[in-house]
């Protein structure tokens, strides 16, 4: 495994392709997170609310994010998040996860980060700072 503070501006972490959005999942992470709002579990609810099908929490989708980085630990960590939400995650959505270097600083990298939808729809994207430890 290659080392976070040796890459350079524009090289790209492992791509991460997470299993389909399961329904379980979601009940995990509303139990988790305290975030019980049922057009995230309840096809019903959500159809209530106009919605096509039930919706997975965005930040269960950003915290996937994080997956991008554990195998870095060693070397630092996430120390700031900024994401924009940019299209909705139904049940059964396959998610790439893509991080690129923006810029190098002396004790922490910038990365773009994204998730991506099997259809190409970018799902929420944004930016993520990882201090490195000193």
């Amino acid at each position: 495994m290659n080392r976070l503070i040796d890459m350079k501006i524009g090289e790209v972490l492992n791509e991460i392709s997470l299993e389909p959005v399961s329904r379980i999942d979601l009940i995990k992470y509303a139990g988790a997170s305290g975030d019980f709002n049922p057009i995230h579990t309840i096809d019903k609810e959500a159809t209530k609310a106009g919605l096509p099908g039930i919706i997975a929490h965005g930040m269960w989708t950003m915290g996937n994010l994080s997956k991008l980085f554990t195998p870095y630990l060693e070397e630092g960590f996430i120390q700031d998040y900024k994401i924009r939400f940019a299209d909705m995650v139904f049940l059964d959505d396959v998610i790439t996860l893509k991080a690129v270097l923006d810029e190098v600083h002396e004790n922490y990298l910038d990365f773009d980060v994204m998730a991506v939808k099997a259809n190409g729809k970018v799902a929420i994207k944004g930016n993520v700072r990882f201090k490195i430890y000193q």
